[in-house]
C-alpha cells in the first residue's frame, strides 16, 4: 500500500499503483495538470540529472520549436511528479499526440530529495533545433515558477534564446 498527495493537501491510502510521470515544460504547472489530468495528485518535484531541456521540431507548432529533453551528462531538467491514473494517462497521450507520433514515453530517473524515483516523460519524435516562440517560452517559464522551480532555474529559462512572434520594427 503506499499513500499519495492530493491537491486537497491531503495523503490518501492507495492499493493501486499508478504510473509516475515526470513533467517539464509546460505542464510544470499544476494548475494546468488539474485540468489536463484531473485524477493525477502531485508527488512532489525532482530533477533530470544527466538531461537537457532544450528544443526541437520548429515545424510542428506554437510558432517555434517544442520542449524536449535529450541526454546531457553536464546539466539538469526541473520537473513536477505526478501519480497519474489510467483514464488520464490516455487524456494526456492524446493531448500530447503520442497517437500521431509527435511524442514518445520513455522511463528516466527523477532524483527527489534522498532518493529516485522511476517515472516516465514524453520525449519529442524530432531532431534538436530551432528555437520556441517567445510566447511558448514564456509559459515553459512561468509554468516552471508555478511548480516551485528554483528561481535561478526560471530566470535561465526566460534568459533562453526565443524567436519574436510581434511584427518587428520596420527597417
Amino acid at each position: 500500500m503506499r499513500s499519495s498527495f492530493f491537491r486537497t493537501g491531503l495523503y490518501v491510502p492507495t492499493l493501486v499503483v499508478v504510473p509516475l510521470y515526470a513533467a517539464y515544460g509546460s505542464n510544470l504547472d499544476p494548475h494546468r495538470m488539474a485540468h489536463r489530468a484531473p485524477s493525477s495528485p502531485a508527488r512532489g518535484s525532482g530533477w533530470l540529472r544527466g538531461w537537457r531541456l532544450t528544443f526541437a521540431g520548429g515545424d510542428l507548432g506554437w510558432d517555434g520549436a517544442l520542449s524536449t529533453v535529450v541526454e546531457d551528462a553536464s546539466a539538469n531538467v526541473f520537473v513536477m511528479l505526478y501519480d497519474v491514473t489510467e483514464m488520464d494517462e490516455r487524456n494526456l497521450d492524446a493531448w500530447e499526440g503520442v497517437d500521431l507520433g509527435l511524442w514518445t514515453k520513455i522511463r528516466v530517473r527523477v532524483q527527489t530529495m534522498g532518493h529516485q524515483e522511476l517515472a516516465w516523460v514524453y520525449v519529442l519524435d524530432a531532431y534538436e533545433g530551432g528555437l520556441p516562440s517567445a510566447q511558448y517560452l514564456g509559459v515553459i517559464a512561468d509554468a516552471a515558477e508555478a511548480g516551485g522551480a528554483p528561481s535561478d532555474y526560471v530566470e535561465r529559462l526566460r534568459l533562453m534564446p526565443c524567436r519574436s512572434t510581434g511584427p518587428g520594427t520596420p527597417d
